[in-house]
């Protein structure tokens, strides 16, 4: 259905040059031990001080936990996620139990779901991260403690016909990849300078 990214001659691994976020999922179940091989990938990614402060609350189609994150996802997002079979809420804790504060916690939960998002692909799955959901609502649904908030929401699942989708999002469903080039992100000396590297 897509284009593998266009890496401009450098070689990156080939579930990374596969993975992309669709909208499109079948409605077929994602077998339990998929989802546990990609958990675990997630527990093995890198965090400060390995203080690990990720926490994911998993919802399959069809029980409540499901119907809850589903509830705090805003209008656009709930007009394609109803036909993916998991979703999952991504949070974070912020400080520990003795109100340390944890300073990387966004930045290391964040890493948690690229390693699961990763391994996904190599499952066989794609996942669709978003941010357009309701984090305080999250929070009430699910009595999150002080201590955790609600990050992001995953959708997880296998590839779909794209045609199920509603019309507004159809057309990105199948449009050309795209990244900013490299030059414009990767710099040396001071800021805004491309670095040698990538010019």
């Amino acid at each position: 259905m897509h284009k593998e990214a266009k890496t401009n001659g450098n070689e990156i691994h080939p579930l990374l040059k596969k993975r992309w976020s669709p909208r499109a999922f079948a409605e077929k179940p994602v077998e339990e031990q998929k989802l546990k091989n990609i958990l675990e990938a997630a527990r093995w990614s890198p965090s400060a001080s390995n203080l690990q402060p990720w926490v994911f609350i998993i919802g399959m189609k069809g029980g409540k936990t499901y119907e809850k994150i589903f509830s705090t996802l805003v209008e656009f997002n709930q007009l394609w996620t109803k036909l993916a079979p998991v979703l999952i809420l991504n949070c974070g804790r912020i400080a520990g139990e003795d109100g340390k504060p944890f300073s990387t916690w966004q930045y290391d939960t964040g890493q948690a779901v690229a390693h699961l998002s990763v391994q996904a692909m190599a499952e066989g799955l794609h996942v669709h991260q978003m941010s357009g959901f309701d984090a305080l609502k999250a929070a009430e649904l699910f009595s999150l403690p002080d201590n955790v908030r609600a990050v992001s929401v995953t959708a997880i699942g296998y590839i779909g016909d794209p045609s199920l989708l509603h019309p507004r999002m159809r057309k990105s469903e199948v449009a050309e990849r795209e990244r900013k080039e490299m030059a414009t992100f990767v710099f040396s000396e001071i800021f805004g300078n491309p670095s040698d590297i990538v010019k």
